[in-house]
This record gives structure tokens, C-alpha cells and sequence, in this order.
């Protein structure tokens, strides 16, 4: 059997950083993605395996199960997130369900469904979250609340399932992204919100990378129930 690091969202922005990272430090990896042709063309590159896969869909862990039988799974990452940004008063429930359930239910299935493979190897699960949960920004009730979900569960994760499998999240700030892009085409917006930041600028996807590189391998062996930001 194979041993692999598995990566949700591979054709992201910072899921897609993450598999070249690997790569160049020669490690290999299962890309896990909604669009074919994008992954096709990603896994391809660094001769990568694959699953075409809609975390949204019911059971879709199921497929994922039959195609990583043959793997041992040493980490993985769910690099897959929103920006949902609206006022308040005009959200509606079916905003904040949505988002809830791609942000956390979602992960929960996945790590339901390989947590014996994780256990088995001492495997690694990096989440990710976002600079707003802490912060506290106008309009990010949606997005905030769910990823706020998702550091409590890494955090009782963390707790639950140690020594065998560490649970670790990364919360960056407004980095450059499929996502992102409705906000930063603004050239205005964009450089306002650089100047907002210490570094004076805004993130790209393999600053998020590289420390989901650190967390998801043993370099990062004793680190555990961490929630870590990046900006």
C-alpha cells in the first residue's frame, strides 16, 4: 500500500500551493477536487492520483473510500472554504446552513470516514479557518460562525483522537484566491486592505501552504490542538 497525503480543494489557491510543496519535497499525494478538468491537468503535473468529488453531495465519502483503499493516509488538509460576506440583516438561514455545511459537517464525514486509515498511520489533519473568527468584521457573521465551528473541533479533536492522530487549523487572513477574486479585482479595495495588514500586503496561497506543509507532516510531530494565523 501506498502512503499518501490526501488534499481536499487541490485546484485552490492554497491547495494547490500545498501539492507543489509536497512535490518538491517528494512526498506523494491523492488531489481531491469538484472540476475534472482542473484536477486532471494539476495531478497530471506531478504525476499525483485523483477523485473528482462535490463535498456537498450526499455520501460522497463513499467513492473516496474505494479509490484510497489501497492508501495508507499519512495527512490530510481541507483547503476548501467561502467567503460569504452580507450584512446581517440580510442574511437568511439557508446562508448560514450552507456555509456550516461546507465548512464543518463536511470535514466531519471525511475524517469520520478515514480516521482508523489516520490512527493506523499517525496521520495529520489540517483544517482551515479564518482571521475573522477572532477578530470580529463587519459582515462576516456567516463565514466567522462557521469557521468558529470549525476550531472548536479542532481543538476537541485534538483531544479526542491524540496520541495517534493530530488535529491542527489555520486561520489566514484575505489572501489571493478563486474566492477572493470579487474583492481584490477592486484595486482600491485591494490595496486598502494590504495597508490594513503589518506586511502591507495581501496573502497568496502558498503563504497558507507552507504552514499546512509544516502541520500536515512529521515536522511538526508535537504540535497539536493549535489554531495558528497567517497574516
Amino acid at each position: 500500500m501506498k502512503k499518501k497525503y490526501v488534499i481536499f480543494g487541490a485546484t485552490g489557491s492554497v491547495g494547490s500551493a500545498l501539492a507543489n510543496q509536497l512535490y518538491n519535497d517528494k512526498l506523494d499525494c491523492h488531489l481531491i477536487g469538484r472540476n475534472k478538468d482542473e484536477i486532471n491537468k494539476l495531478a497530471k503535473k506531478l504525476n499525483y492520483t485523483y477523485s473528482v468529488c462535490d463535498v456537498l453531495k450526499l455520501d460522497f465519502t463513499n467513492s473516496l473510500k474505494k479509490d484510497l483503499e489501497q492508501t495508507e493516509i499519512l495527512g490530510i488538509a481541507y483547503c476548501v472554504g467561502s467567503i460569504d460576506i452580507k450584512l446581517f440583516k440580510n442574511t437568511q438561514s439557508s446562508d448560514f446552513v450552507s456555509s456550516y455545511v461546507l465548512n464543518l459537517v463536511s470535514v466531519t464525514e471525511i475524517i469520520r470516514a478515514f480516521q482508523k486509515n489516520l490512527t493506523k498511520n499517525k496521520g495529520s489533519v489540517v483544517l482551515f479557518s479564518t482571521v475573522a473568527v477572532r477578530r470580529g468584521f463587519a459582515n462576516h457573521g456567516i463565514i466567522a460562525s462557521a469557521k468558529a465551528a470549525v476550531e472548536g473541533l479542532t481543538v476537541s479533536l485534538a483531544s479526542e483522537l491524540a496520541p495517534n492522530v493530530r488535529v491542527n487549523c489555520i486561520a489566514p487572513s484575505l489572501s489571493k484566491s478563486k474566492i477572493a477574486e470579487p474583492m481584490l479585482k477592486n484595486t482600491v479595495l485591494a490595496e486598502g486592505i494590504a495597508k490594513a495588514h503589518p506586511l502591507k500586503r495581501v496573502g497568496e496561497g502558498a503563504d497558507s501552504a507552507s504552514l499546512a506543509k509544516f502541520l500536515i507532516t512529521e515536522d511538526s510531530s508535537w504540535v497539536t490542538g493549535q489554531v495558528i494565523g497567517v497574516d
